[in-house]
């Protein structure tokens, strides 16, 4: 009896306590912005960087978007959030992919997209 108190303290414990996440970075060149830039010539400036983010929860596996279309929305997200102004464009435009896993039942994952803010002059 004690022997089965144990292990289901021990079980249950590990399934309140279990938080796991990981981060997946794909260098990938797929782009929103279909903009061609020839840098070579000193006739640009980097003026900030910009980020966007979307995130989807999986309730048992159930719910959220696809990761294409997660990805999609955090690169439209980084584009409304630049703000660009005449001859600005973004440049080297990166994705990274995090999962968090709260419990084996609940996932969230969240896509981050970075890029720099290029003028042109």
């Amino acid at each position: 009896m004690k022997r089965l108190f144990a292990i289901s303290i021990l079980i249950i414990s590990s399934l309140l306590l279990n938080s796991c996440g990981t981060m997946y970075s794909p260098a990938l060149n797929a782009n929103v912005n279909e903009t061609k830039i020839v840098l070579s010539q000193n006739n640009f400036k980097i003026v900030g960087q910009v980020q966007g983010q979307a995130d989807a929860k999986y309730i048992c596996g159930i719910g959220g978007l696809s990761r294409a279309a997660l990805r999609t929305n955090a690169i439209d997200d980084m584009t409304s959030n630049a703000n660009l102004r005449g001859s600005q464009t973004i440049a080297n435009i990166t994705t990274h992919q995090k999962v968090k896993v709260i419990s084996p039942f609940f996932i969230k994952i969240t896509y981050v997209a970075t890029g720099y803010i290029v003028e042109f002059y």
